[in-house]
């Protein structure tokens, strides 16, 4: 007899960036989309945008991922 164990990601942390704000909300979406296949829902966001003494702007984000239940 065979016996089956699921183990279900808990917890996930991604990073994201992007040089253009619309680039990194379609990563993020993407991403969303991808972990709602593994039962993982969006916990929390952080971001930020630093603008170099071009002017050029980066955008990166933190996503923290945890089980639905």
């Amino acid at each position: 007899m065979m016996n089956f164990q699921l183990d279900f990601i808990e917890d996930k942390v991604e990073f994201f960036d992007a040089t253009d704000l619309k680039v990194l909300e379609k990563k993020i979406e993407a991403k969303i989309e991808e972990n709602k296949a593994i039962l993982l829902g969006v916990h929390s966001v952080s971001h930020q945008m630093y603008a170099n003494e071009k002017g050029q702007t980066y955008f990166t984000a933190v996503v923290h991922f945890k089980l639905k239940k």
